[in-house]
């Protein structure tokens, strides 16, 4: 059965990205459709897959990872505005039964991604 699940790396402090709220959307023409709300546990990971059953199927998909408000938790500073606030990344599912990751490797002024395993 297939599943979508997410974690996120803490790149500058080389820890788990723990205790940040991920957003996951639907993706359908203009809109957008909240399918789940979570954090991150202390391993950086989401408790349960944020997509499996009857709603896991092929689209596009929104993940929204709220960065800034960890960083601004973890004590770091910035002079104005974060310069990351919210990372979204936009992704396609093609085939409805397979196993979907999307890690996170995070820091206040970068990020990167991949489809893991």
């Amino acid at each position: 059965m297939g599943r979508l699940t997410t974690h996120v790396l803490d790149t500058t402090h080389g820890c788990p990205g723990r205790d940040i709220e991920v957003e996951l959307y639907r993706v359908e023409g203009t809109q957008l459709n909240l399918l789940a709300t979570t954090r991150t546990n202390s391993d950086g990971r989401c408790d349960k897959p944020l997509l499996q059953g009857a709603e896991y199927r092929g689209g596009v998909y929104q993940l929204q990872f709220k960065a800034g408000d960890y960083y601004r938790a973890a004590g770091v500073e910035w002079p104005g505005q974060a310069f990351l606030d919210v990372v979204v990344l936009r992704f396609g599912i093609d085939e409805a039964q397979e196993h979907y990751h999307v890690p996170l490797l995070l820091s206040p002024f970068s990020y990167s991604t991949y489809r893991g395993s």
